[in-house]
């Protein structure tokens, strides 16, 4: 039986919208009851439920509800309707600073902020060093807090928040900071803390973070539930929704975004960077070099390869962030490759996709869809599917109903 940590059932929440705004006591008086007020419903019959060890991505665009949402569930504000069920410790970071003082240092914080969370301080005198090592302020440690940049002060709370390892952690926005080597220690912890039974609700405009983080997706529109179910489909769903922005580029290809760096071609090669003839096999190598047309500067932005099935059923999906050879795009043409090891898949065509977003994974550069394909040869006789496998067939093992020892039968 599935145990959920998070279960939401027809959640409401209504704010009101006063029309005018008394700015004295002779006005009030004057007014009376005058004071009109619309009502704005940032959620509306909001039901999910989140089973434990889970990891939920929220998306949506901007006042679609998904801070509203975070913040009923950490208790913060409190719905109209509707019920809200969490089960175990909760730690929410919802915003710059929120348990900081701004006065103390970040060690004294990093006490205060957990003390906050209901966490012994013998608990994190054991976690204090891990905890400093993945903000990546050691320098800064003993300094008050007031004296730090935002990015520092968002690394060090959503540091101390992860680290106390709460059964139900929800974070609004703040894997946008940091560089690829703290987003990379960010990305192992949240699979730590998952892989141990923890459940993580996560706000973000970043598809890629998402994506790559998540195994459920919630998308609310207009405080709505617009889509709620795998994240790879939920996210392609809504990437599709955002195709107001396309436009058709010579070769007639659809594509979209912010239009300072394009994607002029997409070479697919062998492992040493050569063209191949015909089809690639199980476990061939295969180097993607992804062409590109920069109009402006772009600092370290982010490229993401997504491979179709001859269904156009998204199979795989994955990003450069962390890679070692990541660098900056300068003005003037130029190319990134993709290099695959071990080719995992068979039988037939697989559409080539690719995306770069900025350094922020918050902005869309370019996004252009089935660009090339990896031709791939069929499967042997007594395999199906588009996973390539090179199994080995194991001798055939009988147990007698007695229930003694196997015996290997020879012919």
């Amino acid at each position: 039986m599935t145990e959920f940590s998070i279960e939401v059932e027809n959640l409401s929440k209504r704010f009101r919208l006063h029309k005018e705004n008394n700015q004295t006591l002779k006005a009030a008086i004057i007014g009376g009851r005058r004071n009109s007020h619309d009502d704005f419903w940032a959620l509306r019959d909001v039901s999910f439920r989140v089973p434990q060890g889970g990891a939920l991505a929220v998306l949506g665009q901007n006042g679609s509800g998904k801070s509203t949402l975070l913040k009923c569930l950490a208790k913060i504000l409190f719905p109209e309707s509707g019920t809200i069920t969490t089960r175990g410790r909760l730690a929410a970071l919802l915003e710059i600073g929120s348990g900081f003082h701004p006065e103390l240092s970040g060690r004294d914080n990093i006490y205060l902020n957990a003390a906050i969370l209901g966490i012994p301080k013998a608990e994190i005198r054991k976690k204090f060093d891990d905890i400093v090592d993945l903000s990546g302020v050691e320098r800064f440690i003993d300094q008050p807090v007031k004296n730090y940049s935002s990015g520092m002060y968002i690394r060090l709370a959503f540091s101390v928040a992860i680290n106390v390892e709460p059964d139900v952690l929800l974070l609004d926005e703040v894997l946008a900071v940091g560089d690829a080597s703290f987003q990379q220690r960010s990305r192992e912890k949240f699979a730590e803390l998952t892989g141990s039974g923890r459940t993580i609700v996560l706000v973000s405009h970043s598809l890629p973070v998402l994506t790559s983080m998540c195994d459920t997706a919630l998308w609310l529109e207009k405080g709505k539930v617009r889509d709620f179910g795998e994240t790879t489909r939920v996210v392609t769903a809504y990437e599709e929704a955002l195709r107001p922005q396309a436009w058709t580029d010579d070769s007639g290809r659809a594509r979209w975004g912010s239009g300072e760096v394009t994607v002029t071609e997409v070479e697919v090669l062998d492992g040493l960077g050569r063209a191949p003839r015909g089809a690639f096999g199980v476990g061939d190598s295969v180097t993607l070099r992804i062409g590109y047309e920069a109009e402006e500067f772009i600092a370290e932005p982010q490229f993401t390869i997504v491979l179709y099935s001859p269904g156009d059923v998204e199979v795989w999906r994955g990003n450069s962030a962390g890679a070692k050879q990541h660098g900056s795009i300068s003005p003037g043409t130029g190319y990134f490759d993709f290099h695959i090891p071990a080719l995992p898949l068979a039988g037939g065509d697989f559409g080539v996709s690719t995306i770069i977003v900025d350094q922020s994974t918050q902005t869309i550069v370019d996004f252009v869809r089935n660009i090339n394909q990896i031709r791939t040869r069929m499967q042997p006789p007594n395999q199906l599917g588009h996973v390539g496998m090179q199994p080995q067939w194991g001798p055939m093992m009988n147990t007698t109903s007695s229930g003694t020892s196997p015996q290997t039968q020879t012919t």
